[in-house]
């Protein structure tokens, strides 16, 4: 009978590049940056690393197919290396990895990086054709910004919110992202801006304007995981572990047939239903201290709460109003500034939101600290929302 994996594994280190148009790094200089940081926060060597997970997501414009590009940049040391791809989970698919090694005990000490490098290798987020019949099939049409807009308006129409009282709500959730990037060096966007402004941006998919989108970066995030038990024999304590970590992948029957009503996204209820479960949580809005969501549009950070229990059906958007997802909030969110204000390196984001937790919980966050948090969750959702991965991450203090 399965146990799952609460508590067999610690994060003893964790790195993270700057966010942005890094116009002067290549990939191996953003998997170095994020690494450096990293081994030297775990305290090991890296002879001491037995297996490495590297996650990217659009391979073929970068780094190229295959682990190499992780093995070659850091010169490891011949260990067995693995590549993932898991749409916008890419990451979180990549600490999967390394954690599900740590705990079946295959290695001791394993290390899990992800990085994309996307503003000078021609990628601007628009649809793409001639990437396999997935595409060709189900995605003709496809754009990103169209597949969360249709979000929103099925969440409206479900839910009889004023069109007006949605928009206001989705710009409070980039309106307070900006505000806790504004606090993050490692951010790509630190800047402030107002409810008024982003009412008032450009329409880019009714009714998401430009301040609803998160935008396109570069960027890098690593882990470095093992047992609490060599932990401790590291001199580590106060100990960081995974309480849970869960993926749910649609099937097809969100957009082959016609019980599902578009106004939220079931795999996101799937995979947290599971992750509270391996990690014993039963009340989440009471025991989740803070949370990094895929934010990938104001609508998707909305619509998220109420996947994820933390808003009741057809509430989240007057919890936003409330504040209650603000810095000073109940549950914070995006307490980094999310993918609004960091972009979205796909490979990258799942580790990056982890890295954030990982601050946090060890008190390390500087001026955007939460006060004496004891859990943390992430989620990410790669795809749109009627065809898509997700995947859900809970860390915590060892123990609790």
């Amino acid at each position: 009978m399965a146990s799952g994996i609460k508590d067999k594994v610690a994060i003893i280190g964790m790195g993270c590049s700057k966010f942005g148009e890094r116009w002067e790094a290549d990939v191996e200089d953003l998997i170095v940056e994020a690494y450096q940081e990293c081994i030297a926060d775990a305290g090991i060597g890296m002879e001491d690393i037995g297996a490495a997970w590297l996650s990217t997501a659009i391979e073929e414009i970068h780094g190229g197919k295959g682990a190499l590009p992780l093995s070659f940049a850091l010169r490891l040391p011949n260990i067995p290396v693995t590549r993932v791809e898991n749409f916008c989970a890419s990451g979180s698919e990549a600490l999967r990895g390394a954690t599900y090694a740590v705990a079946s005990g295959a290695c001791d000490i394993a290390l899990a990086l992800g990085v994309e490098k996307l503003k000078d290798t021609g990628y601007g987020g628009l649809p793409q054709r001639s990437r396999g019949m997935l595409n060709q099939m189900w995605w003709a049409n496809y754009s990103a910004p169209g597949a969360f807009a249709q979000l929103a308006s099925a969440y409206r129409r479900k839910h009889g919110i004023g069109a007006e009282d949605l928009k206001r709500a989705m710009a409070h959730v980039s309106v307070k992202s900006h505000q806790n990037g504004s606090k993050n060096p490692k951010a790509h966007l630190q800047n402030i801006i107002t409810e008024e402004k982003v009412l008032n941006a450009p329409m880019v998919a009714e009714p998401l304007g430009l301040f609803d989108c998160c935008g396109v970066s570069d960027g890098a995030a690593c882990a470095i995981v093992t047992t609490p038990e060599i932990a401790r024999s590291l001199g580590k304590t106060d100990l960081v572990t995974v309480k849970a970590l869960q993926i749910a992948v649609s099937n097809g029957s969100e957009s082959g047939f016609s019980d599902w009503d578009g106004s939220h996204v079931m795999t996101a209820r799937l995979a947290s239903r599971r992750a509270y479960e391996e990690a014993g949580v039963r009340e989440p809005r009471k025991e989740i201290d803070l949370t990094e969501v895929h934010d990938c549009f104001s609508i998707t950070e909305l619509v998220t709460m109420e996947d994820l229990g933390l808003s009741g059906e057809g509430e989240a958007w007057r919890d936003v109003l409330d504040g209650v997802f603000d810095a000073g909030g109940a549950v914070p969110c995006q307490i980094d500034g999310g993918l609004k204000c960091f972009g979205h390196p796909i490979g990258a984001s799942g580790l990056r939101m982890i890295y954030e937790l990982y601050l946090q919980l060890h008190g390390r966050a500087g001026a955007r600290q939460v006060a004496d948090p004891r859990l943390g969750l992430t989620h990410n959702l790669g795809g749109a929302p009627h065809q898509n991965v997700c995947s859900v991450s809970i860390i915590g203090h060892h123990g609790v």
